[in-house]
């Protein structure tokens, strides 16, 4: 990815001229670039803190060429792609890790551990580093320095059991990358967040990640079945089953860690046989809370579509408004077939019997819920460019407007007050206008995950304008009774409200785990604990 924006720097471009159009009308700006892009070259990377006999140290347990104090290598792990990461990488001066080491095997992740707990150098593993909370920032906190343990070596494809359908997949495995192993073999993860491109096995599994098809297939920590954390204690292998009865599952104590208990180097997970067929059906309710009323039904009924997620009337809107943003062409979009309300996707995979059926208990509750089909066009569409919409933000940025997401999960009974108390807080705390956007991305029988988009108008401090708009919206939804992550974890932003979520023992819990796996604290330092 770009060292100061997301994704393949092939793939950016500037705001089509309908969107600049929209943007200038919405907000009062003049859709003029003010944020110019910084060479990287240019940049001043803070110093490494490590002496040349530190870096022989750790040539000495991965080798010479897995080891890196240059700039440009230190540059592209400073932080992961956030609104205010990205902002902060529009500055001249840029903190960075001290080196870069790359591991090959877990014998070598325990001893680079061993050596930074004797050196007093903190470790921050790092994966695909599209963190959206500060979870890969190179804190050093305590110690005299921080390097990053970037597992990208770590990328096979070590075990496929095609019987019980569980591979088993190196940390450092791309999402495409596990597609593409387990596609060779007519197998498929099917786990598709947002960072799918770029998020790496580790990654997924340390963030408790859920993808854009968890209707379907279920969060990453559904389908994880076995584990590997190496620790500064020793390695901690967790899962021999699908299910048991030996005490707390150790598995569900590493998911969700964030790399503070150790660093995660392979994952054993439940995979699928390549779908036999696909089908796509676009939706449109009159208003969003018909639309959650008839994903409630659907989830609590269980027969639950491979995708299923609705926009609320804005982001309909909006997005309808730039079609060349979300697709190649506007023909199937809903706006030429039925006007306003809610789209809703949902798609269906397996084979062709069970996706008749299941298809045909939706289409069922939808309709009795005054749902209208408008067919397989938007479904497409909206597949077309699921992965595109980061690229948005980052134009967005360039012309001073500010373009952030946040995510929050509640049950049903909560869900309309959440979400008003969402919109208002970041009403109140940003410049009029502001618009406020909201899909729900995942269902469950009790409740849903809530996903916001928010745009306005940037100020003269465009960080500490967001940084005090997410207080305040964190806070609202902390006394609303929501979670405060769904699936972007905790990592250093969310941090400070943790204990408001699992109360002070919660936390002291977690802090003892720590202390456990981790005595001297040199693993990710500043993350959830």
């Amino acid at each position: 990815m770009r060292w100061d924006a997301w994704g393949d720097p092939e793939l950016a471009a500037p705001l089509s001229e309908g969107t600049a159009t929209l943007i200038r009308g919405m907000l009062g700006v003049s859709g003029e670039v003010t944020l110019p892009t910084i060479d990287p070259a240019t940049v001043a990377v803070s110093p490494s803190r490590l002496s040349v006999d530190d870096l022989a140290g750790l040539r000495a347990i991965v080798g010479a060429d897995w080891v890196s104090a240059a700039d440009a290598d230190r540059l592209v792990r400073a932080g992961g792609k956030s609104t205010p990461d990205l902002l902060r990488r529009r500055r001249a001066e840029q903190d960075a890790p001290d080196a870069v080491v790359v591991p090959g095997t877990d014998d070598e992740v325990a001893a680079l551990l061993a050596w930074c707990g004797e050196n007093r150098v903190a470790v921050v593993p790092f994966g695909g580093g599209t963190s959206v909370v500060g979870g890969v920032d190179p804190t050093a906190e305590q110690f005299r320095a921080a390097i990053s343990v970037d597992l990208r070596r770590m990328d096979a494809l070590i075990d496929l059991d095609e019987v019980s359908q569980i591979a088993t997949l190196g940390a450092g495995v791309t999402g495409p990358e596990a597609e593409r192993l387990l596609g060779d073999r007519g197998f498929s993860l099917g786990h598709f967040p947002q960072s799918f491109r770029y998020g790496s096995i580790g990654g997924f599994s340390v963030t408790r990640s859920s993808g854009q098809a968890s209707a379907g297939y279920g969060r990453f920590d559904d389908m994880v079945q076995a584990i590997t954390l190496v620790t500064p204690r020793g390695i901690l292998r967790a899962g021999r089953s699908p299910k048991n009865a030996v005490g707390p599952d150790l598995r569900q104590l590493i998911l969700g860690s964030e790399g503070a208990f150790g660093i995660v180097t392979s994952v054993s997970v439940r995979v699928h046989r390549v779908p036999a067929a696909t089908e796509y059906e676009g939706w449109r309710f009159d208003t969003f809370a018909h639309a959650a009323a008839a994903f409630r039904a659907v989830a609590q009924e269980g027969v639950m579509p491979t995708v299923m997620r609705v926009s609320d009337e804005i982001e309909t809107a909006l997005n309808l408004a730039r079609p060349t943003e979300i697709g190649e062409s506007d023909d199937d979009l809903p706006d030429k077939q039925v006007p306003g309300g809610c789209l809703a996707i949902t798609t269906f995979e397996g084979s062709p019997t069970a996706v008749a059926a299941r298809a045909g208990v939706v289409r069922e509750i939808f309709t009795a819920a005054g749902g209208q089909s408008l067919g397989d066009g938007p479904a497409k569409t909206w597949e077309h460019g699921r992965f595109s919409g980061p690229y948005l933000r980052d134009a967005l940025l360039d012309i001073g407007v500010g373009c952030e997401t946040l995510e929050t999960v509640t049950t049903w009974a909560k869900l309309e007050e959440v979400k008003a108390a969402v919109t208002a807080a970041l009403a109140e705390a940003l410049p009029e206008p502001v618009v406020v956007m909201c899909h729900i991305s995942h269902t469950y029988a009790t409740g849903a995950s809530l996903y916001f988009t928010v745009v306005y108008r940037q100020g003269d401090d465009p960080l500490a304008q967001w940084q005090a708009a997410k207080q305040r919206v964190t806070g609202a939804i902390a006394a609303a009774g929501a979670s405060i992550t769904h699936h972007h974890a905790v990592g250093r932003d969310h941090r400070p409200w943790l204990a408001a979520e699992i109360g002070d023992l919660g936390v002291e819990v977690l802090g003892a785990v720590k202390h456990a796996l981790d005595p001297l604290g040199v693993c990710n330092p500043g993350k959830l604990v």
